[in-house]
């Protein structure tokens, strides 16, 4: 089973230079937010969203890796 609930995805297909994925998901009742670059599914940067703010998240290595498995399923 699946440690987080994926809530939405953008994909940036007509960006100038670069294109991106970002995907929102929860985790343990926290909503947060991963960009990767479209073109090797490298993280840009990554956002925990809690009450008014949002700082950046540290996220373990498996969870990447298991979101980028299913962003490479999804695009």
């Amino acid at each position: 089973m699946k440690q987080y609930e994926i809530t939405g995805m953008i994909i940036d297909d007509d960006y100038n230079s670069e294109e991106f994925v970002t995907v929102n998901f929860l985790h343990n009742g926290q909503n947060y937010s991963v960009t990767f670059s479209k073109e090797d599914l490298e993280v840009v940067n990554n956002w925990v969203f809690m009450e008014e703010t949002s700082l950046p998240a540290n996220l373990s290595d498996q969870m990447i890796e298991s979101l980028r498995e299913d962003v490479k399923k999804r695009i």
